[in-house]
C-alpha cells in the first residue's frame, strides 16, 4: 500500500478497508451532489487517493458506482428507521400510514441518485443484481404485501382483499407525487406530502381492505 493510500485510511475511517473506504467516499458525494455528472476523479479526491487506485479494487467505474448507489440507499433506508413488520400490532391505518411516509421519504431521498443514472443503464443493471437494500431485502412493496397477507390471517383485513394490489397502489402513490417534484427540477430538500393526502389515500385504501361488518 502507498503512503498516500495508508494516510486515507488512517484519517479517522473505522477501520476500513481500502475498498470499503472508497465505496464510503463515492457514497457521501452521491448523498451530497448526486449521480449526474460524478467523476473517478472526483471520488478518487474526496477519499484521497489517486484516482488509479480506483481501478485496483473495482472492475470499472460502473461497479463503484453501482455500490455506492446501493450504500447509499442503504443509509437512507437506516435513516427512515424501521417499518411497521409485525401483524397485529397497533392499528392497521396507522401501520399504512407509516409505510405510505416512510415510502414517500424514500423515494424523494434516492430518485435523485437514480435519475443521474439514465444515461448509465450498466449502473442501474449492476444495482438490480444486488440483494434489495429496502424492506429487510425484500423491497417496500414485497414488505408491505407480506405484512398485509398477515393482517389478512389475523383476521384485520378483509380476507379476499388484494394485499399486492393495495401495496402496488401505495408505492405508485409515492413515485406519482415524487417524480413529477423530480422532473420539474426541484430540490430534493423542497419536497412536500400535500395536506391531507396521505390520510386520504389510507381512508380510501381501508374502504377495499376493512372486513365487512356483521349484519
Amino acid at each position: 500500500m502507498s503512503p498516500r493510500k495508508a494516510a486515507a485510511l488512517r484519517d479517522g475511517d473505522g477501520g476500513r478497508t481500502l475498498r470499503e473506504h472508497l465505496i464510503a467516499a463515492a457514497e457521501r458525494l452521491i448523498s451530497q451532489r448526486g449521480t449526474a455528472g460524478l467523476t473517478v476523479r472526483d471520488i478518487a479526491r474526496e477519499a484521497q487517493v489517486a484516482d488509479g487506485v480506483l481501478y485496483n479494487h473495482f472492475a470499472d467505474k460502473e461497479e463503484l458506482l453501482a455500490l455506492a448507489l446501493h450504500a447509499h440507499v442503504q443509509s437512507v433506508e437506516r435513516e427512515l428507521g424501521e417499518l411497521p413488520s409485525r401483524a397485529g400490532t397497533g392499528t392497521v391505518e396507522g401501520n399504512l400510514r407509516a409505510y405510505l411516509i416512510h415510502g414517500l421519504a424514500l423515494h424523494a431521498a434516492i430518485l435523485p441518485a437514480f435519475a443521474g443514472l439514465i444515461s448509465r443503464p450498466e449502473v442501474l443493471t449492476l444495482f438490480a443484481g444486488m440483494p434489495n437494500p429496502v424492506g429487510n431485502g425484500l423491497g417496500l412493496r414485497t414488505a408491505l404485501a407480506g405484512y398485509l397477507r398477515a393482517e389478512q390471517d389475523l383476521g384485520r383485513l378483509a380476507p379476499d382483499a388484494g394485499a399486492e394490489a393495495a401495496a402496488t397502489m401505495i408505492v405508485g402513490a409515492c413515485h406519482e407525487l415524487v417524480l413529477p417534484h423530480l422532473l420539474w427540477g426541484r430540490e430534493p430538500a423542497a419536497f412536500e406530502i400535500p395536506p391531507g393526502y396521505v390520510d386520504d389515500l389510507v381512508t380510501t385504501l381501508m374502504k377495499g381492505l376493512a372486513p365487512a361488518r356483521p349484519a
